[in-house]
């Protein structure tokens, strides 16, 4: 069992109040016993000189990030850089691309995903949960490759990895195969557009959550159709999470419709997804309606950030730096003060803050997991608000990336 000191750790300590408005947020430095992997000591009296110490200079200690969507099967990143083309049919344009380009990228498919895995890493994710394609194109090869890669980096993270029949489980016969890669390493049921992929909602829905019942496992659906057919499809999956039991199990990716409810409207599907604990990931997209994520996290709805992608045929832009992508999210809602910066941190650590909304520390706490990230920022709203740089990253205690 490893026993060690971190010296000299920024904490937040506490809100600075002005007029019943938060102005700032107050830190202080501390020092860190680490036992077995876990936080066993915090205080700011000086450890013994005998015993083991790693002096961090007073950087800022936050909770590790957390990457919600990634798709590391199929991407450029460590190999050369191509440009996407055109596209003249919406997504059935990539769709047929597909067909072609995941057999050309399969033999290199595990370096580059192993490279993106580190290069998430290293920007301080200690989990990622990535979709996988599973389709009669790649079968259960790229699912063979993604179990590979990640297991390789099981002491330094943990990860989840859906099923996806990013052809449509329905339009492509792949309901065999999402049952086959349950049974082979896959542990989330994912899908895509019941509607305008696999034209038939109900019995889309049905399927996925049929297998989901079957192994035990949640689900993940892509969900990008507009507008009220998106709000139709967010209700039938709430009832069919109903249906199985599934409650707090259910994620919707993208639901691009939530960017177009307003009102009363919007607060009926959120009560909707609440009521199920459905959460959201989003990208945060600039290139079309963002889905409101201040107004869904103020109706209780979880909404966590990813990437999606780092460079592949879908898109040519992605850095895997979830503090920036952090720092997008503030600049579009113009959450501009200090308790607005600091709350945002929480989509990309699992809801985890060092401070609740009283101002007081709830993170770190003894006893907690020592897995953690040091950043170059003095509070966490000054690390989303400047895109802060990442100094170390600690997985119960074990220091890796840069």
């Amino acid at each position: 069992m490893t026993t060690y000191w971190l010296t000299n750790v920024r904490l937040e300590k506490g809100f600075i109040i002005d007029d019943d408005r938060v102005i700032g947020t107050e830190t202080e430095i501390c020092h860190l016993k680490i036992h077995d992997g876990k936080i066993v000591e915090i205080n700011q009296t000086d450890p013994d000189p005998s015993e083991e110490q790693m002096n961090v200079y007073e950087k800022l200690l936050l909770p590790s990030l957390r990457e919600m969507h990634i798709h590391v099967d199929k991407t450029y990143y460590g190999g050369p850089r191509k440009a996407c083309t055109p596209i003249t049919n919406g997504i059935f344009t990539r769709l047929e691309e597909e067909k072609e380009l995941l057999p050309k990228l399969l033999p290199t498919a595990q370096d580059r995903a192993e490279k993106m895995i580190e290069l998430l890493i290293q920007n301080g994710h200690t989990h990622i949960r990535t979709h996988c394609n599973v389709d009669p194109i790649i079968g259960l090869k790229n699912l063979e490759v993604t179990v590979n890669a990640l297991t390789k980096y099981e002491d330094v993270l943990t990860y989840e990895i859906v099923a996806f029949p990013q052809h449509g489980l329905l339009k492509s016969d792949s309901v065999q195969l999402i049952r086959d890669a349950m049974r082979n390493g896959a542990t989330l049921v994912g899908g895509v557009d019941p509607a305008t992929v696999d034209r038939n909602i109900e019995k889309s829905l049905y399927t996925i959550f049929d297998i989901a019942v079957e192994s035990n496992k949640g689900v993940d659906i892509h969900l990008h159709d507009p507008n009220t057919l998106g709000a139709f499809t967010f209700e039938r999956m709430a009832h069919y999470t109903k249906e199985a039991g599934l409650k707090g199990r259910a994620t919707i990716s993208h639901g691009m419709a939530l960017g177009d409810l307003q009102g009363e409207s919007l607060q009926e599907v959120a009560a909707i997804l609440k009521e199920q604990e459905i959460d959201v990931t989003t990208t945060v997209p600039i290139n079309r309606p963002t889905i409101p994520i201040p107004t869904l996290d103020t109706l209780g709805i979880s909404v966590s950030v990813g990437h999606d992608s780092i460079t592949d045929h879908w898109s040519p832009f992605g850095t895997g730096n979830t503090i920036q992508k952090l720092g997008i999210l503030a600049e579009r809602f113009r959450m501009i003060d200090e308790y607005s910066l600091a709350n945002s941190l929480k989509f990309g650590t699992g809801g985890v803050t060092p401070l609740n909304d009283k101002g007081e520390r709830v993170w770190p706490k003894v006893g907690d997991d020592a897995t953690m990230i040091l950043v170059n920022a003095t509070c966490s709203a000054e690390a989303i608000a400047r895109r802060a740089t990442i100094d170390s990253v600690y997985v119960k205690g074990k220091k890796s990336g840069k």
